[in-house]
Order: C-alpha cells, then structure tokens, then sequence
C-alpha cells in the first residue's frame, strides 16, 4: 500500500455512473427528440425487438401509441430537473403484459425503465399512507413513533426486517426504531459508522428518496453503448433500477441479507435517518407498493420535523421566560448580580449544564462542577486567543484545551458565551464527563486492502454487537441550546454596553426594549428570512441574466426595507397608505410627485398588511416603470382610496397616458405578487386589468386591517425628498459586515466621493484617521465584540462629519456626548443615504 488509507477512500466510489442496472427491469435513455441513444442489453427481452433495431429507433416505433402519449404527458407534469413521474399497469407493446414505469431527465436524455407489473396487487398510495399516518400520528413518544413506522413499512412491503436510522452530527447511524420477524435477532439500539454510508450516498439519498436492491446476487445487466458521443456514461442518480456498488453488495452478503430496500428521511433538505428494510431473500414489492413507501417516508419526514420544532418551541418558551428573569436581574446591578448564585442558576436552568463560570468586570465566580479559579483563568486566556466573538460548542474540552483533560470528571464539555469587548468577558457553562457504553454492529474500524480499483476499505464482515467505552466526553449541546447560548448573548452584550456608554435612566429604557425584543426576536426573524427566502427563489425562476436578477431583488427587498422603517416610524401602529405609495412612486420618480394622483380618505394598514400591500404596490410601480405609464413623461398613476358602509379598504390604480397595453406573454412571479399576496397573507381581493388605454389594478383589505387616520398623522411621516449636494474627497467607512462593506462603498461612491478607505475594526479606523484626512465618516455601531463609539469621539474630535449606521432602528441609545449624532438605519440604500446625509451636506 503506498499511501495511508482513511474513510474518505470510500467516498471515490462513482456510484451514480456504474453503467448497469438491475435485471428486474429495463431501461431507454432518449435524445430530447425521443430517439433512443442507448438502451439496457434486457431491453429486447420486453420489446420484442434487437438491441440493433433499438437504438437509434424513435420510441414511437417501439412502443404502443397510447403508451407513448402516456409517457409524454406524464413527462410534461414533471416540474423541474430531477423529478421522476410514474405510470402503472401501462401496456408499452399493446398487448396484454402490464409494465410500471418510470420517466425523468437526466442531463440531455430523456430515461424512460420499465419493469413488469405485479397486477395481483395494485396498490392505492393516498388510501395506504393516509391509513399507516394515522396510526403513526397517534402515537405521543419518539420511541414508539418510529417503532410504528417500522411496522406500517414491514407491513406494506413485506421485508423480514424494517429499522429507522438516525444520524448524529458525525454521520453516525443508531437504530432508533425496528420491526422484525419472530426469531431473528435485534438490532435495535446499534450504532453503524459512518463510514458505512460514504458521502456520495447520502447525497443520493437527499436527491433519489427510495431505493432498492432486488436480489444481491442478481448480475447487473449492462447499458450499451457505455459511453455516449462526448465520451459519457449515463447518470443513473435518479434511476429506480440503478446497479449497487460492489462494494455495498459484500457489505449486505456480509449481513446475511439477499435483497434491501431505504427511504430518506429528511430535515431541511438534509439527511436525518433511512427507514433500511432487508430481507433474506430475494423480494421486489411492486412498484406502487415502493411509491405509497416512498411518500409515506416524506410524510413522516414532515411529522418528525413537526414533533421536534414543537419540542424546540417548548424549550424557546422556557428559554425565554428564563432570559426575562435574568434580563430584570441584570438591569438593576448588572455586574454584581451576573456572578450571583441566582443568575448562576438560571443559567443552569436554561442550558442544562451542571456548573457556571462568569469573567465579568474584572471579577471571577463559580458555581457547581466547574474547573478551579485557576484553571477557569487559564481558560479563559485561551478563550482570549482563539474566539472570534462568537458562542463556542464543545463537548471534548480537552481536545480543544489539553489542561482540560485533567478536569474533565469536572468539566469535559464546555458552552462559551462572550459578552463584551476585548479583553472579553464569559460566561461559560460546564457539563461533567459523561462515560458511556456504545454499543456498535460490529468492530467500526475497517481494514485496507488492494482491490481492482487500488487501496481501499473493505466492508466489515462481522456486525456482532462490539461495546466501546467513550470518555472525557460531555452530552453534546443541542442546536436549540447553542440558540439560547447566542440569544443569552446578546442579551448581555446589550447590557454591557449599556453600562460603558449609556447614562442610568438611558440604560432602563433600553433594558425594556430590550426584553421586547428578546420576545419577539426568534418569531419575527424567521418570518424574515422565509419571506426574503421566498421572493429570492421565486425571482430567480423568472430572471434573464445575474443583473436583471440582481435589480429585481434590490427593488424588491429595498420596498420591504422601506415598509419596516414606515412601521418602524410608527412603532409597529397603524401606518399611512398614502405614504406607502409616496414612497415606492418617489424611489423612482424622484421629486416629479404631481405624476401620482391619490384622492380618497386618509387610512392606515395594521402592521400584518403594511408589508403585504407594500409588496404588491412595488410591483404595480416597477411594471408602470418599466412598461406602463410612468415609462413615459406624459403618463401618470391615479390612485383611488375608498372605504365601503362594510368599513372595507377598496383600492384602484389606474394608468393613464402610457403606451397601448397588450397582456404579459408569460404569468412570473411579480403577478403572482399582485394576483395571490393580498387574498392569500391578508384573506382579501386583487387583480389586475390589462386594458389597452392603461393597466387597472383593484385591491380589497378586510375592515380589521384598516384604520382611518386624521391628515395630521399622514403629514406627520410623509417622506421627504431632500436634494443634499454631493460628497466629495475622501470618506472613511467603518463596517465588519464584508458585503455590507461592498455595498456601502459603491453608493457613497455614488454620491460623490472621491476614495472610500474601509476600516473592519476601531483600530483599523483610528489608523486611518491618524494616516490621512477625511470629509466624512460612516460607522457602524455594534462591530461583534467591540462599537464603534472611540472612532466617533476621534472624529468629533477631529471636526469630521460623520454618521452611525444601525440595524437597532431607533432602539440605538447613544451617550450622552454623541447624543444627535445622525443615524442611519439599514438596509442602505442609495436613496435613504442620500436622505440621511442631507443635514451633513446642508
């Protein structure tokens, strides 16, 4: 052997390209013309043709008409690349033999496989699921949950024995759930390594949901010709009929099992578990049954997913009325109640730990099973070296810092919380060695040997329960407890800094929003980023290029930015409609407003619909923009507000003086906007009109979600439109947000500047500024572990304006030497710059 071999070796395997298929079926692979380019050497067994007289045939030619057009349509139904759509019972040559079959594409191939129809049993998917869903939904505990869905699977296809898998963080698999025949042994509560399912098989088994081995010894059957004109195999990664490794192969005969059958379980997209059923003989349940198995794996994909977001959600609950005991605490005496036995415990409480250390204000205190003083310091040192500000996970202490070993009956797993600037200050919390017995199928090291593809590892041959003793280990902390960790962290960063930089009664106030947002954070977030989730992936389908991709999305999170800083304005109250539409006309039309008529009452939206409408209203503005009236000088937009006897909101846009209008060829995903946002989030009306004199749109908003304003409240956060003069000659950025930096830099560009000099920390900054002259500064406030504030008093200092940048709104508490300071919230923008830089430039 000339190179040491490890478990990456496996993970070289081309498994998706082995150029064969199982015998119990056959396969075509087809020119987008439908003429057969290549085809498996069992195919003339069912069509009754050669192999010669195959290739290079049209399918027409083959196949029964009727089957043809069957398979055609059901190819159209196919929503994208990778998607695989079935027929069952098909008669392909007309005559009375039934086949399943399966069609997909497969780069440039249109793959039809067949395979011969069990017609004793035809199998209805939706009445079979819905049946096992139910008995498996009824079912409170984990443990009896996936023991149950062992059961259902056993008894819908009939393999010897069914086991759930799930992974942990290193790609180990233990069985957690299993159904087997009378007198075969248990395997429940075995680990596998994950070694045993290399890296391009889970990511088969995130893309293809089912797969099965027939019968182990069943010689694959080859596919001719190999290669293709470019010198290409076929990629077989979606393929129902795809040849096993030989590798796994001896892996399955090792375990005594003749035929094999898995269903992903997914996460997120990502790989959770296998439901793996195995058999001592060869066993092929029919195709239908493998179907209605397939979807019952995605539905109790989604009732896992939904079972462990509720125990998520229990402890998120828990978690913050915790933080909320521990915020109050804090704001009345932060430093010395952090490193009271009080806080000590809720912080135990909150993350499960069985000690606490705190490093805070120059002060040191421990509580439960927690390292010494000293070795807690020289921890802490460490932690100095090495964090980046951000929480650190471990549960084996002393791999990450070998003193640690000597402690580890003590403290062997370690969650780290910094919570100020440098030199940093912790809370860190301990969890004691956990000495456990795992008990794995089979000794988990594989041997090396030399094969006919060179050195690689060779599946294990004895899978007899092997028992390891793990130790100077810790449990290991949760995803949900590391989110607790992060917000506990910025709870007390917020704290900190308050007490450095911000008067006594500044800080209570502060304090109070903070605890608000403390609740409202994790829901508010989430929505967020499904929302901006949704209008990336679904722009994306209809977008031309990486610029036209780029301007629609900027157009459209820019509108959502400007919605949040409306409600911002108004704390989350009712917010004006007519500023709304001002608003998103004015990003265009600058100050050309007498080109937008809005006549009717003055009303506000409730904050569930201000987002929504302004969505819908963005849309209407860009396609006017762009296509309709206001791509014209002449043309204009009147906007019609009316408020019906039922208290409803009704809404016209109508455009006058554009271009003659014809229909839009294709439905994308702006008139999905206009069409389905409003009835879909706020249960009300829309559509659109395309009239050859000028798009007229109509919105209806439910009685709840409307409020009539007084025209005071309406002038009151009516935007403005200031025309600031230009920057100019050399302005300093001080941003450790990479692509916010980026940004930054091209619009104050932009405006005017001659250089930008981007600075990532406040030592960066001051260098600069003893380096070189500015005219104008722009700081963002909160730098992880550090703010920006000594860069801010160095340019007051120095007589340089300048500008904080914030993602707190007008939570940001300053000091009260830079109170009036300008702020600037983000997201930038190039208009909201301009706006804000206005009084700087005056």
């Amino acid at each position: 052997m000339s190179h040491a071999v490890d478990l990456t070796d496996c993970d070289l395997e081309p498994i998706h390209i082995p150029g064969s298929i199982q015998p119990f079926g056959a396969i075509l692979a087809m020119s987008s013309g439908w003429i057969v380019r290549r085809a498996s050497a069992n195919a003339p067994d069912w069509l009754g043709r050669s192999l010669e007289e195959i290739l290079g045939s049209p399918l027409a030619a083959l196949i029964d008409a009727d089957a043809l057009h069957a398979v055609r349509g059901r190819l159209q139904m196919a929503y994208g690349a990778g998607v695989v759509e079935r027929l069952f019972g098909l008669a392909l040559t007309g005559g009375t033999d039934r086949y399943d079959v399966a069609v997909h594409v497969s780069g440039a191939e249109v793959i039809l496989e067949f395979e011969p129809s069990l017609s004793d049993e035809h199998a209805n998917a939706a009445t079979l699921v819905r049946s096992m869903i139910g008995r498996v939904e009824a079912c409170e505990e984990f443990s009896a949950l996936v023991r149950e869905a062992a059961r259902q699977v056993r008894g819908l296809t009939g393999f010897d024995r069914v086991m759930v898998y799930r992974f942990d963080d290193t790609g180990a698999g233990e069985v957690v759930g299993e159904s087997v025949r009378s007198g075969a042994p248990p395997f429940l509560g075995l680990r596998y390594p994950a070694s045993d399912i290399p890296q391009q098989a889970r990511a088969l088994y995130e893309r293809n949901l089912m797969r099965l081995i027939a019968d182990v010894d069943g010689a694959p059957c080859p596919i001719l010709p190999e290669l293709d004109e470019s010198g290409q195999p076929l990629d077989l990664s979606m393929s129902m009929l795809r040849s096993a490794s030989p590798i796994h192969i001896e892996y399955l005969r090792n375990m005594g099992v003749r035929s094999s059958m898995s269903i992903s379980l997914l996460q997120g997209g990502r790989l959770w578990g296998l439901i793996a059923c195995h058999h001592s003989r060869p066993l092929r349940p029919s195709f239908d049954r493998r179907s209605a198995a397939e979807l019952f794996g995605q539905m109790l994909s989604y009732l896992l997913e939904s079972r462990l977001r509720a125990e998520d959600a229990r402890y998120e609950l828990r978690v913050r009325e915790i933080q909320s005991r521990i915020s109050s605490g804090l704001a009345k005496s932060a430093v010395e109640w952090a490193h009271s036995p009080v806080f000590h415990e809720s912080v135990r409480e909150m993350l499960d730990c069985d000690g606490v250390g705190v490093c805070l204000g120059g002060k040191t205190s421990l509580h439960g099973a927690t390292p010494s003083p000293e070795e807690f310091e020289a921890l802490v040192r460490m932690l100095n070296r090495t964090s980046d500000g951000r929480v650190l996970a471990a549960d084996d202490l002393g791999q990450t810092h070998p003193p640690a070993q000597d402690y580890a009956e003590r403290a062997a797993g370690m969650l780290a919380i910094p919570i100020s600037r440098r030199p940093r200050d912790y809370v860190v919390a301990f969890r004691r060695e956990a000495v456990r017995a795992v008990t794995w199928a089979g000794d988990p090291t594989k041997p090396a040997s030399l094969g006919p593809n060179g050195v690689r590892l060779t599946p294990r041959k004895s899978f007899e329960a092997w028992r390891e003793i793990v130790q100077g280990r810790a449990e290991p902390w949760t995803a949900a407890q590391q989110r607790a960790a992060e917000s506990l962290r910025v709870a007390l960063m917020e704290v900190v800094l308050q007490l450095t930089d911000v008067a006594d009664a500044q800080r209570q106030a502060a304090d109070k929003r903070q605890q608000i947002l403390i609740a409202e954070l994790n829901h508010r977030v989430r929505n967020i980023l499904g929302l901006v989730r949704g209008v990336i992936t679904q722009s994306s389908t209809s977008a031309v290029s990486i610029a036209d991709l780029t301007s629609v999305l900027e157009g459209r999170v820019q509108s959502m930015a400007r919605a949040h800083d409306q409600l911002t304005a108004r704390r989350w109250d009712a917010s004006p409609l007519r500023g709304l539409i001002e608003a998103e006309v004015e990003a265009y039309l600058g100050d050309a407003q007498e080109r937008l008529v809005i006549e009717g009452p003055e009303v506000g939206l409730a904050p569930q619909a201000f987002t929504a409408v302004t969505l819908v209203i963005h849309e209407l503005t860009t396609n006017a923009v762009k296509y309709g009236a206001l791509s014209r000088p002449s043309g204009r937009v009147e906007v019609n507000v009316e408020i019906e006897p039922t208290s409803e909101l009704h809404l016209t846009w109508r455009e006058v003086g554009g271009p003659p209008v014809l229909p839009p060829e294709r439905h994308g995903f702006g008139s999905t906007i206009i069409e389905q946002v409003i009835p879909f989030e706020l249960r009300g009306e829309s559509g659109v009109d395309y009239r050859p004199t000028g798009v007229q749109a109509f919105l209806r908003i439910p009685a709840s979600l409307v409020h009539r304003l007084e025209p005071r409240a309406v002038e009151a956060v009516r935007p403005s439109a200031p025309r600031p003069e230009p920057l100019s000659g050399a302005v300093l950025l001080l941003e450790d947000n990479l692509f916010i930096a980026i940004d930054a830099e091209e619009m104050l560009t932009r405006l005017g500047a001659a250089t930008v000099t981007v600075a990532r920390s406040v030592d960066d900054a001051l260098d600069a500024l003893r380096a070189q002259s500015f005219t104008f500064a722009l700081l963002d406030v909160n730098l992880g572990g550090e703010t920006s504030l000594p860069a801010a008093r160095r340019l007051k200092e120095a007589g340089v304006p300048f500008a904080f940048g914030t993602g707190y709104g007008d939570g940001l508490a300053l000091p009260p030497d830079l109170e009036g300071s300008v702020v600037l919230t983000k997201p930038y923008s190039l208009r909201s710059l301009r706006i804000g830089l206005a009084p700087l430039s005056g």
